[in-house]
């Protein structure tokens, strides 16, 4: 798998199984619950087809919204290695 040996395993001295299981799977979360994806419009695994918005033509509504940088929290995950930005809960 190209994605987990160029975004992540290229950047740690694994020592052992333990720590590759813990390595991989802190990635695998990453990837399937924060990582926009391209092919997918940008939107995410799990949630991806759950949360877009269609138009009445079947088209993503994509809408410009601006966000003050007080509102934005970052999830770190492997030392910062991972980052993944949302809004802060309400």
């Amino acid at each position: 798998m190209p994605t987990i040996k160029q975004e992540c395993l290229d950047h740690f001295v694994v020592f052992g199984h333990k720590h590759m299981d813990l390595v991989c799977q802190e990635f695998k979360d990453y990837y399937h619950e924060e990582r926009p994806h391209q092919g997918l419009e940008n939107e995410l695994v799990i949630t991806g087809s759950k949360t877009k918005k269609l138009s009445k033509s079947g088209a993503k509504r994509s809408e410009i919204v601006s966000i003050p940088i007080s509102e934005i929290r970052c999830k770190e995950r492997l030392g910062g290695l991972l980052k993944s930005y949302s809004r802060k809960a309400a």
